[in-house]
């Protein structure tokens, strides 16, 4: 399959996974965990297929996993806008977090600070070059948002870090920014 076909088929999957399994037939269990099977015939792909998606994302937004009960079944990482736990514990963030934006929202989240929105948290990056390439997603000039994630963690803000290595939190107030 070739790299557009990939990015075709994950972008699917992050709507079936993080965002509308209903309509897609899926039903997730508390953890957004989804038999492999149950993708498979929602999707109409190959487990090779999945597999590849999986592999090769380089955001490693998806996980695969032998469930207890011996069930092969995926999720997606974060950025879930539908209820989910992903059992992630408080973990001490680095000194720094970077989040990469648009140049024409910093602004606005200069002034408001980094919200959540519809989904379960702010995602940041570890490092500049990760940050970089998010805000590229959409297009237009990057910027990149300096965190004083040390200062946060001191003030009582907890910071969790996903499978993938994603930093989140529940809001980044506008104090704890850089431009």
């Amino acid at each position: 399959m070739d790299h557009r076909d990939l990015v075709r088929v994950s972008k699917k999957m992050s709507l079936a996974l993080r965002h509308r399994p209903d309509r897609f037939g899926l039903t997730p269990d508390p953890a957004g965990w989804v038999p492999v099977t149950d993708l498979l015939a929602a999707l109409r792909i190959s487990r090779t297929v999945v597999d590849e998606v999986v592999a090769g994302n380089d955001k490693q937004r998806f996980a695969v996993e032998r469930g207890a009960d011996g069930v092969d079944r995926v999720r997606a990482s974060q950025g879930h806008s539908i209820p989910v736990d992903l059992g992630l514990a408080p973990t001490p963030p680095p000194d720094r977090l970077y989040h990469g934006t648009s140049a024409a929202v910093v602004p606005s989240i200069m002034a408001e600070g980094l919200r959540r929105g519809g989904r379960h948290h702010v995602h940041l990056s570890p490092d500049v070059e990760t940050a970089r390439r998010v805000g590229a997603r959409r297009g237009g000039q990057v910027a990149i948002l300096i965190v004083d994630a040390a200062a946060m963690a001191r003030d009582g803000h907890l910071f969790y870090r996903s499978a993938n290595g994603v930093w989140l939190a529940d809001a980044v107030p506008a104090a704890y920014l850089t431009a």
